[in-house]
């Protein structure tokens, strides 16, 4: 069979989903993209047994087919032609695919498409909806602090708690915290999905600048998301989340408040100088003065700068991996945040000087131990 379609539509759908492509795989098929034509329509597919991602667009042609197509180099041959509509002729017998353009005719070798993995359906599923940027900003606040280790597979994904008074996200790597709640993301049955960080990161790559409706849908074993002709699917992290509720300290006598802008840009200038092994930057604290210091004892290097702010509560020296505190400033992206402590030795709550209407961010960043 053939059919006609955009070449830079159909390069702008396959973009999105080739991320899921793996290059380092043991099934050689996993490197393709699956296409399916059905119905004046070509869903594109990616896989890598844990991740899935489809993408559809409008074809003009009549019939169906199922072939597998290597991504790499169809990408890279969409990327090389400009934008025109281009023919798809494809051999079922030989498993190849003739592409005709304006000036040229080319043939790339694919594969059987029964023989790429099933992707999964979405049986038994409960589901919920949620506007695009809200989840991109959930995504964006979170996505930083999930934890690489892979001997806590719990805490490399964000836990998703849905319930009846909103939607709580939360993602740590046991050195910082973020929990991110949501008021108006409301699900009538409770439950607790812990999303895989390469799914999130492909979702943020995909979902729309203009505000949709996304589409959540979910069982034991996978999530389902879905808006705009495009869907991912993703294994769920099968283990329990920690209780982070219990590291939240809630007596936090000393107050800080500052110009989030100016302490990100000190912090940037003087990691520079610090030890690369822990980047510790120590504060000290008293009255609406904070003098922030950074020194590397092996080279002799040292910086220090001082900041105007608000402090309530004891004369306190406390320091921070400078490299944590400058990734939860910028995913907090607030004019002024505020930070509690109780003690030198004692986790530090940082939140935005005023929260966002149906907002609840908290983030927490544990503090190193002056001298080691």
């Amino acid at each position: 069979m053939k059919f006609i379609v955009s070449s830079g539509v159909l390069l702008k759908k396959l973009q999105l989903i080739g991320g899921v492509v793996s290059s380092n795989t043991v099934l050689p098929i996993l490197e393709d993209f699956l296409f399916e034509v059905e119905g004046g329509q070509l869903t594109a597919h990616a896989t890598d047994l844990e991740t899935s991602m489809s993408a559809t667009v409008e074809v003009d042609g009549t019939g169906s087919c199922r072939i597998a197509v290597p991504a790499r180099l169809m990408l890279d041959f969409l990327k090389a032609l400009p934008e025109q509509p281009i023919t798809l002729k494809v051999n079922t017998d030989n498993y190849s695919v003739e592409i005709t353009s304006e000036r040229g005719k080319y043939r790339l070798a694919g594969e059987n498409g029964e023989d790429f993995p099933r992707i999964p359906t979405a049986e038994e599923a409960r589901e919920l909806k949620m506007a695009s940027s809200v989840l991109a900003n959930a995504i964006n606040k979170t996505l930083f602090a999930v934890s690489t280790d892979d001997m806590r597979p719990a805490m490399m994904g964000v836990n998703m708690e849905l319930g009846g008074e909103g939607t709580t996200f939360v993602a740590t790597d046991a050195h910082r915290l973020v929990r991110y709640r949501r008021q108006d993301i409301k699900s009538p049955k409770a439950a607790s999905l812990i999303v895989p960080r390469k799914a999130l990161q492909l979702l943020a790559h995909a979902l729309p600048s203009e505000e949709t409706q996304v589409r959540l849908s979910y069982n034991n074993s996978n999530a389902f998301f879905a808006f705009d002709q495009v869907r991912l699917i993703c294994r769920l992290i099968d283990a329990r989340y920690p209780d982070y509720n219990a590291v939240i300290p809630t007596e936090n006598p000393n107050q800080l408040t500052v110009s989030s802008a100016d302490l990100l840009q000190s912090l940037r200038r003087l990691i520079i100088l610090s030890s690369k092994s822990s980047y510790q930057t120590t504060f000290q604290l008293s009255g609406s003065s904070l003098q922030i210091t950074a020194r590397d004892i092996d080279f002799s290097n040292e910086g220090s700068e001082t900041l105007s702010c608000r402090y309530s509560g004891e004369p306190m020296e406390i320091s921070f991996n400078g490299k944590f505190l400058t990734e939860i400033l910028t995913a907090l992206n607030e004019d002024e945040v505020v930070m509690r402590m109780s003690t030198p030795s004692r986790a530090c709550v940082i939140t935005p000087a005023q929260q966002k209407d149906y907002e609840d961010l908290l983030m927490l960043v544990m503090p190193i131990m002056i001298g080691s």
